[in-house]
């Protein structure tokens, strides 16, 4: 009961998944979440066959009160919260002239708002206990490129990068640190969707544009995040960390 405890949502597979496994790997209490129950499941069951701490608890990130609730059920129990990675997000490929109002609103309810209401519910635990990090994913598509046919999902990512500088500025002083992670092409089950990403053929293509010439995997993006929640970053706050094999400052 007294390991550093985080809770990762979208934790059932992907970059959500890798991240669990590292933090559970450095000896933290992992609160896996996500709306994908059996993915979910099976992550927390993996660290906890491997030796490592971890429950799984059901989570629309889209729900104020399901937020609310998780988040205070675990600092009751658990006694503290010194992390949190809001990785949960969706994508659908759709042209403009057919992103309905529902879709726009849903997209930035999850890979937007579903950041803020995680980070509002984590921070009186973490102002309690003077300190905690908030990690929120961002996307090169929403920091340095557009992407044809996913604006809603490019506006949201963008949105991350405003909200994670506002609250490193109004909860540094409580050592809080927020801080933001910029994936490039990695190898997910939503970048191998042929409907709405760019499938394994079109990851085939990317590797030859990034300097590192191929595409990451999760493992990769998990590391950052936990480096940003340790003290060897404790001087950062406010930072969005790109991680993309070199992609963005080799296209030039």
């Amino acid at each position: 009961m007294n390991s550093k405890v985080v809770l990762i949502t979208g934790a059932g597979i992907g970059i959500g998944a890798a991240s669990a496994t590292e933090f559970a790997s450095a000896g933290y209490h992992v609160v896996v979440t996500d709306v994908l129950a059996e993915e979910g499941a099976a992550t927390a069951e993996r660290i906890r066959r491997s030796g490592g701490s971890a429950e799984f608890s059901l989570l629309d990130v889209a729900d104020t009160e399901q937020a609310d609730a998780l988040i205070a059920r675990v600092v009751a129990e658990r006694g503290r919260l010194d992390a949190v990675v809001a990785n949960a997000g969706i994508a659908h490929r759709v042209p403009i002239a057919d992103l309905t109002d529902e879709l726009w609103r849903h997209t930035l309810e999850i890979d937007l708002g579903g950041v803020f209401r995680v980070f509002r519910a984590a921070v009186p635990a973490m102002r309690r206990q003077r300190g905690g990090s908030l990690i929120g994913l961002s996307s090169i598509m929403g920091t340095h490129y557009g992407w044809d046919e996913h604006s809603h999902y490019s506006a949201a990512k963008s949105g991350v990068v405003g909200l994670v500088r506002a609250l490193a500025v109004e909860l540094a002083g409580e050592g809080i640190r927020v801080n933001g992670i910029s994936p490039g092409y990695i190898r997910t089950a939503q970048s191998l969707s042929e409907d709405h990403s760019l499938g394994e053929a079109g990851l085939a293509q990317a590797a030859g544009y990034i300097p590192m010439g191929r595409v990451g995997d999760p493992a990769e993006v998990a590391s950052v995040a936990l480096f940003l929640a340790s003290e060897a970053a404790r001087y950062m706050t406010g930072q969005i960390l790109t991680v993309d094999g070199g992609l963005v400052v080799g296209r030039y």
